[in-house]
């Protein structure tokens, strides 16, 4: 759990946690939908610099999500039934 949210926040914010840890992956239009919209890896860091010297650091944003471990789980769960039944995840990563 994301140690950064409010305690009274990560209450409110539980059952969401929970919805998306149920969700089962069970066909093959369901997983290939998930492995495109979640990403593989966290695309908003970057270091703005000028003239070839770092002004400052921008984390990646997902350590930020509250749901980043649920969504994370989600993807591989999608990737890993993809590839029990035969497919080429190779694609996703």
């Amino acid at each position: 759990m994301n140690i950064l949210v409010n305690p009274i926040v990560q209450i409110i914010l539980l059952p969401i946690r929970q919805w998306l840890e149920s969700i089962k992956v069970n066909n093959y239009k369901k997983a290939h939908t998930l492995c495109q919209l979640i990403p593989a890896s966290c695309p908003f860091e970057r270091n703005i610099t000028l003239f070839k010297r770092t002004i400052f650091h921008i984390p990646p944003l997902c350590k930020l999500n509250p749901f980043y471990e649920q969504l994370v789980e989600l993807r591989f769960k999608a990737l890993t039934y993809l590839a029990e039944s035969g497919e080429d995840v190779t694609i996703y990563c």
